[in-house]
Order: structure tokens, then sequence, then C-alpha cells
């Protein structure tokens, strides 16, 4: 098993869904990454059990 898995997010700037691949090795983790329709940045922060994930959100990088 690789510990990765697919997931659809939402652009909180664009509202399109596109898919992403998260680590589900790594418990938790946030970073960011780019849009691939508009490009803009998007913070990903993960929750992982080590097998499936236990919380994914998504929102802008200026986003308070």
């Amino acid at each position: 098993m690789s510990g990765l898995l697919t997931q659809k997010i939402q652009c909180p700037y664009c509202w399109e869904t596109f898919e992403t691949v998260v680590d589900c090795s790594v418990p938790e983790q946030v970073y960011v990454e780019d849009c691939f329709v508009c490009c803009q940045p998007i913070v990903v922060n993960v929750v992982t059990d080590g097998e499936t994930i236990v919380r994914l959100d998504v929102s802008a990088e200026n986003q308070s």
C-alpha cells in the first residue's frame, strides 16, 4: 500500500473542483497547492489516521 489517496477539493477562489493527492502516511499536514484552473494558492490542511483521510480543509492563502 502506497499511502496515497486521491481527493477532490474545491478552489476557494474560482469554485472549480479538481483532484489532489494526499499522503496518508503523514498524520497532520498543512501545505499550499496552486489551483489547477485559476493558479491561485490554496492552503490544504489534512489530518489522517495513517490509512484514510480524517479531515481535509481548504482555504484561500490570504484568508485569516
